[in-house]
């Protein structure tokens, strides 16, 4: 054995033993740094797992509220088309609509309906500013039958009341 230090670093196994202690703390130090990164990011990645299972699970919840929801509200639309006053705005819509396609599929209908729907118009405002008995009053008081022009307007007020299933029977006078 060497008696003085500096003749003990002329051995070349002590220079690989130091390097090799060298390197073995730096790959410690290294590995460490690793396990250490590589558990942080273990747990990163399950809160972010638990995170989107959560969100996941408040979609499928929305989801089946938002399905119950609109099947309520299907529902209530439902009962409230069947109501007797909303039947009728129904109806109206439904004529609205057929309206416009007899327009456009229908040459001659656009110019009749036009005028005749004008002609109802003015006399429907000649009756509101009481310029002019209104013509249902007259078929109820007087009886007789109603004019076809009266069909329609019967039919918005009477929800049972379909085209072609006119009651003679109504149009009679009460002592007849």
């Amino acid at each position: 054995m060497p008696e003085s230090f500096p003749e003990f670093l002329k051995y070349p196994f002590v220079w690989g033993l130091a390097l090799g202690l060298l390197f073995y703390v730096f790959s410690l130090i290294n590995h460490y740094k690793t396990k250490r990164d590589y558990s942080r990011f273990q747990k990163h990645l399950s809160d972010k797992l638990e995170l989107e299972a959560k969100g996941f699970e408040n979609i499928r919840k929305d989801k089946e509220n938002l399905i119950k929801e609109t099947e309520n509200l299907r529902l209530k639309v439902a009962q409230l088309t069947e109501r007797p006053e909303n039947r009728i705005h129904r109806d109206i819509e439904t004529m609205v609509r057929a309206e416009k396609r007899m327009m456009i599929n229908a040459p001659g209908f656009a110019a009749a309906w036009e005028t005749a729907k004008a002609e109802a118009i003015r006399e429907l405002e000649e009756e509101e500013r009481g310029k002019s008995v209104p013509k249902r009053l007259f078929t109820k008081l007087f009886g007789g039958r109603e004019t076809y022009e009266d069909e329609p307007r019967q039919m918005l007020t009477d929800p049972n009341a379909v085209a072609g299933e006119h009651d003679p029977e109504q149009d009679k006078p009460a002592g007849a």
